[in-house]
C-alpha cells in the first residue's frame, strides 16, 4: 500500500509536469468528482454486502458505538492541539483531523472547496495516519488490549487496516472495527466541509 500511494503521487506529478497538455487541466475537476462518486458508491456496496457482520452487531449491543465517538473526538482534539502548536487556524486543523485517515476523500474535498495547499496537507496527514496504523495496531493490541488497537486506523478500519486488526485481535473486535470505520467514513463527507468553513 505504501509503495502504491507514493508511486501514484510520483506518477501523477511527473505526468502533470511533462506530459499533460495545459488544455486538459480543466477536465481534472470533472474526473476528480467522478472518481469521488465512484468511491462513495463502492463504500456503500461494501457496507451492504457485510450481512454476517451486521447480524453479529446485535449481540454486541449499542455500546460499540462509543468506540467511533471516542475515536472521532480524540482525532479532532489531537488535530486541533497539533494545529495550535504549529500555528494553524482552527478550521484547517480540525478539517484535516476530520479526514480520520481517509486521505483520498479528505484531501480532494479540502482542495476543491478551500485550498490546494491545505488539501495536500490533509492528504499527507491522513496517509501518514494510515501508514502509522499499520505499524501501531499489532503493538497496541499486544500491550494495551484489542479495543485500543482499533483507534489508530480511524476510517480505514472498515477496509485497508481491517485484515491486520482481524489478525492482531479477535472476532468481536473485528466487528467493532467495521462499525468504527463505517461510522467514521460516513462522517468524513459531512464534517470536513463543515469544519473547513468555520
Amino acid at each position: 500500500m505504501t509503495f502504491i500511494v507514493v508511486g501514484a503521487i510520483l506518477a501523477g506529478a511527473l505526468f502533470g509536469y511533462w506530459i499533460l497538455p495545459a488544455g486538459m487541466l480543466g477536465y481534472l475537476d470533472q474526473a476528480t468528482s467522478l472518481a469521488l462518486c465512484i468511491m462513495l458508491v463502492g463504500v456503500g456496496i461494501d457496507l451492504g454486502s457485510q450481512r454476517q457482520t451486521w447480524l453479529r452487531l446485535r449481540a454486541l449491543g449499542w455500546k460499540i458505538l462509543l468506540v467511533p465517538v471516542l475515536v472521532a473526538v480524540g482525532s479532532l482534539a489531537g488535530a486541533v492541539a497539533g494545529g495550535t502548536f504549529l500555528g494553524m487556524p482552527f478550521n484547517e486543523s480540525s478539517a484535516i483531523g476530520a479526514g480520520f485517515g481517509w486521505y483520498s476523500l479528505s484531501g480532494v474535498l479540502i482542495a476543491k472547496i478551500y485550498s490546494v495547499e491545505t488539501g495536500a496537507l490533509a492528504f499527507l496527514t491522513n496517509v501518514s495516519r494510515e501508514l502509522l496504523a499499520f505499524v501501531l495496531i499489532p503493538v497496541l493490541a499486544a500491550k494495551f488490549g484489542n479495543l485500543v488497537a482499533v483507534s489508530p486506523g480511524g476510517a480505514t478500519t472498515m477496509d485497508t487496516t481491517l485484515p491486520l486488526i482481524a489478525k492482531a485481535t479477535d472476532a468481536d473486535t473485528t466487528v467493532i472495527a467495521v462499525v468504527n470505520g463505517t461510522i467514521l467514513s460516513s462522517l468524513v463527507p459531512f464534517l470536513v466541509p463543515v469544519l473547513i468553513h468555520l
